[in-house]
């Protein structure tokens, strides 16, 4: 609940939704790619964002396909986070420059991308 409450900007809900949904499925799943499909489905309905929007949608809808086979790369995550430099930013802050988003990495996308890198490291020690 932190997250949703402290951190600011957008990024603190979604992530802590995307914590909470994952949290809730595992009452009932302990595959990982189940658990990040709840995730991305928390942060698509917190944020109202789509495929091809700019956000950190983005890197969860293709990240989480690979996760869900087991075949995510760190260079699948990169592509991913790479992706959104050059669409058009539709929803957050970066929506107000329009165009001007074009040639910009998308915040969440990258901060996604930590995220995601971090969980392969984990999952490669264990």
């Amino acid at each position: 609940m932190s997250l949703i409450s402290k951190v600011g900007g957008a990024s603190g809900p979604l992530y802590g939704t995307a914590f909470l949904e994952m949290a809730k499925a595992s009452n009932d799943t302990k595959d990982l790619g189940e658990l990040l499909q709840e995730a991305l489905s928390g942060i698509k309905k917190r944020g109202g964002a789509h495929p091809n929007d700019k956000t950190m949608v983005d890197v969860w809808n293709k990240v989480v396909s690979k996760a869900d086979d087991s075949s995510l790369t760190n260079a699948d995550i990169e592509a991913a986070v790479e992706s959104t430099k050059d669409m058009v930013a539709k929803k957050g802050r970066a929506s107000y420059l329009g165009e001007r988003s074009v040639g910009h990495l998308d915040p969440g996308a990258v901060s996604s991308g930590y995220l995601f890198e971090s969980l392969l490291e984990a999952e490669e020690s264990l």
